[in-house]
Formats: structure tokens, C-alpha cells, sequence
């Protein structure tokens, strides 16, 4: 193959989005187009087509351009068969985007508990912060997932940790009108007359957000 056509093949790759980044330990191959391959069936949700990526050598940990796993893309779509595959295949749980978003993260946002779980006993932390200084908790808590939180803090959450602006998880869902995942961090003992880096508490958070009915409840609640 000409050296040309190897770069036209790595440019064409990277403008589709589906490069694989250079990885700091030694992949099982060293065809940038295995890679890629499995990167692009772990996004169409194609199991056979992960499964004959890895059979040809492909690294779960390989990266596309934003940094992005298979495992983390696997994921962002929720799709906990192929998480669990790709960590039998060794994929790293914890390996974050450019964004520093990883795949529990995801797994909150989307708000699949048997996914959530699964990353969880893999070894996922729920300490690391992506970009914006938000956590799984607070995109579980954000997204209205109350299972998926009750998850979070049976694997040992704290439940006024802190977040981006001095916001905590049951702020977070205050100001997005969760009641479902206020009511249960109100249940699990979560302080209502913290205040954010505004000087606001949670029902105050609630009430400027135009949440009246929760608002109410947080003000009352002890």
C-alpha cells in the first residue's frame, strides 16, 4: 500500500469520527482499520460486528477522535450486552472522552440500572468530574434516574457531596422538577438547608425554577 493511500485511509477515518486515538499501553494489533471497526459496530449497536472486530485483533480500548471507547459508546446507547462484552474482553472502565466523560457517567445520563450496575462491580468510580464538574450522581440526579442514584449511593455516594457551584445531587434534581429523585434523597437523609455558591438552597432552587409543588414540600422538609 502506498503511502498515500495509508493517509487518505487515516484522513477519511478522521473525518468520520472514527479513528483510533494512539492507546499508552500496546494494542493487540497494529491495523488502525480493526480499530476503527469496532469503534463503528459498537456504535451501530452491532454485536456480530463487535465480536469480529475483537476476533481480529482490535483493542477495547482503542479511542475514536473525542476520545471516546467502545465501551463508552456502548454506553451512551445503553446497551449493557455489549458493556459487559467488551469488558470480558478487557476493556478499561474508567477511561474518560476529551470531555472527561466516562462510561458510568453515560450509563446515568441514559438511566439503565443493569448497565449502571454492571459498570459499577467492573470497578467504575463515581468520584471523577467531566468538563462542566458534574459527576454520575448528578447526571443521574439531573436526568430524574431515581434508581439509578439509589444505585450510586448503595455503592457509597456521599449524599451532600458537592458538585460544580457548591450544588449537590438533590439541587440538582430540585432545579429540574424531579420530585421522584428528590423524595428519595430526602428519604436517605440529604440536607435541605445546604446553599449553593448563590447563597440558594434546594427549594429556593426549585421555587426560581418554577417547581411551586416541590418547592413546598423542600421548605417543610427536615
Amino acid at each position: 500500500m502506498t503511502p498515500y493511500r495509508v493517509l487518505y485511509r487515516v484522513l477519511a477515518a478522521w473525518l468520520i469520527g472514527l479513528a483510533a486515538l494512539p492507546l499508552a499501553q500496546a494494542q493487540p494489533t497494529s491495523n488502525p482499520s480493526v480499530h476503527a471497526q469496532l469503534l463503528v459496530a459498537t456504535r451501530q449497536g452491532d454485536m456480530t460486528g463487535v465480536e469480529r472486530a475483537l476476533a481480529s485483533g482490535a483493542s477495547p480500548n482503542a479511542r475514536n477522535p473525542l476520545g471516546k471507547t467502545a465501551l463508552l459508546l456502548a454506553a451512551e446507547r445503553g446497551r449493557d450486552d455489549l458493556a459487559r462484552r467488551l469488558l470480558s474482553a478487557g476493556a478499561d472502565v474508567n477511561l474518560a472522552s476529551v470531555e472527561e466523560v466516562t462510561p458510568l457517567m453515560a450509563a446515568c445520563y441514559g438511566g439503565n440500572v443493569a448497565l449502571v450496575r454492571l459498570l459499577l462491580e467492573a470497578g467504575a468510580r463515581t468520584e471523577p468530574v467531566d468538563r462542566m464538574h458534574r459527576t454520575a450522581a448528578v447526571y443521574a440526579a439531573g436526568q430524574g434516574h431515581a434508581e439509578v442514584l439509589a444505585a450510586l449511593l448503595e455503592h457509597g455516594v456521599a449524599i451532600d457531596a458537592t458538585y460544580a457551584h457548591g450544588l449537590t445531587a438533590l439541587m440538582w434534581a430540585a432545579g429540574e422538577g424531579h420530585a421522584e429523585v428528590v423524595h428519595l434523597l430526602l428519604a436517605r437523609g440529604a440536607r435541605v438547608d445546604l446553599r449553593d455558591d448563590r447563597g440558594l438552597t434546594a427549594a429556593q432552587i426549585a421555587r426560581d425554577a418554577g417547581h411551586a409543588p416541590l418547592a413546598d414540600e423542600l421548605s417543610i422538609a427536615r
